[in-house]
């Protein structure tokens, strides 16, 4: 039996100990939520999430940071799986300290890397496991 609920922030939240997962989001209610790292240090926002349509599974959640006002932003295709979901505190943790976030590979908001390349996705890769 599923005693699944419907919750009012668009999450899917299963009370059925056999579903795999245990709870759901839509893309669209994290875009906007904040992303802290260990010291408690506000890194940025989620500005867009990026889906492997063949794999079937996010890849990369691009995290707007460094700017005022929306304005300046630099942009961070962050793995997927360096984030970790802070549900009490509604926010996304990155273990990536905020003076070496600046030397992550980014990107321009009016020219984004092909982020299928394997060279690019090489180089973001190894800089968020190191």
């Amino acid at each position: 039996m599923n005693d699944s609920k419907v919750q009012p922030s668009g999450s899917f939240v299963s009370v059925d100990d056999s579903q795999v997962g245990g709870m759901l989001l839509s893309a669209s209610t994290m875009t906007g939520d904040d992303v802290y790292n260990m010291k408690n240090e506000e890194l940025g926002k989620i500005q867009d999430i990026m889906l492997d349509v063949n794999e079937g599974k996010i890849r990369y959640a691009v995290l707007a940071s460094g700017g005022f006002l929306g304005m300046g932003d630099r942009l961070f295709a962050v793995p997927w799986k360096a984030l970790k979901h802070d549900e009490a505190n509604r926010r996304f943790i990155l273990d990536v300290d905020a003076e070496r976030l600046k030397d992550a590979p980014g990107f321009d908001k009016d020219k984004w890397p092909n982020m299928a390349d394997a060279s690019w996705n090489s180089t973001v890769e190894t800089f968020y496991t190191r």
